[in-house]
Order: structure tokens, then sequence, then C-alpha cells
């Protein structure tokens, strides 16, 4: 079975057959290489990924090149984490939602509070915030008076709304 290797620190000026050439030459045979490329410019971003035919040929890989100086560049080579693409996003959808309170669902908040068909600057407000629990989010304490006259003004301006 195949093994895909990660292949980081590259420098930004190289070419795939570059970096094939410094693996035959240091290793024998390899799979295949890929070089990341930025889309703009062309250039490497600066990591690559190489197959090799076995475990026991990625370690050798590893324990032979990773720290290797390539082009003043201390390669960083390892074995590369294959993630189906659909498990990977779902795991991404849960650490954000898992980092940061957000307002349920503000678009469906905003069509039910249109005034004949024209929104308020409170009704914006009290849309997008008004499903927040405000007690949980602590507010920057450099901006902690700022905001608390803001709050009064809020308040001030939805009472005699």
């Amino acid at each position: 079975m195949s093994v895909r290797l990660y292949v980081g620190n590259l420098p930004r000026e190289l070419s795939r057959e570059e970096l094939e050439a410094l693996f035959h030459q240091e290793v024998g045979q390899i799979g295949t290489t890929k070089l990341i490329t930025d889309r703009k410019t062309g250039k490497c971003r600066g990591f690559g990924f190489v197959t090799v035919e076995s475990e026991e040929v990625a370690d050798q890989v590893i324990e032979k090149l990773n720290g290797y100086t390539f082009k003043d560049n201390p390669l960083k080579i390892e074995k590369a984490n294959d993630k189906p693409k659909s498990e990977a996003k779902e795991k991404e959808k849960e650490e954000v939602a898992a980092e940061k309170p957000t307002p349920s669902n503000r678009s469906n908040n905003r069509k039910n509070n249109k005034n004949n068909g024209r929104r308020t600057q409170a009704n914006s407000v009290s849309t997008e915030y008004g499903s927040m629990d405000t007690e949980a989010v602590e507010p920057d304490p450099r901006w902690a008076d700022a905001l608390a006259q803001l709050k009064e003004r809020l308040l001030a301006q939805s009472s005699n709304a």
C-alpha cells in the first residue's frame, strides 16, 4: 500500500522536477510527486507531497530527509493526514460552531422584523443581537465603558420607539 508524505518548508523557487530529482537522488524509487503552487504567481507555496510504496520506505525517507537542508531550507517531512473531504468539512464546522456563539438564524429574524417593508435601526440591532446570550460573552476591557454607554443609548432608543 502506498503512503503519502507531506514535504514542507520548500523554497518558493522550486519546480516539481527538482523535488522529484531530490527524492530520486537521496531515496531511489518513489511514486508520484505533487508540488502545491500559488494560482496567481505559479510559484511554490512552500509544501508538496510525495508518494512512496510502503510504510517502511516512508519511515526511511522521513529518517533520512527530515531536517535535510535543501536550497538553504531545512525540509520538514512527515506522513500526510489523509482525511475524506466531507469528514474534514464536518469537523471544521463543528469546531467553528463550538468556538463562538452566533445569533440564531439572522436572515429569518430580519424578515420577521420588517416594518412596512422597511427596517428601522432599532429593529436591525435587536434582530442581530436579540437572540444572543450577552452574559456568556465578555466585552473587551478596553471598550467596556464605551459599550456600556452604547447599551444605555440603545435601551433608551428602543423604549422611546
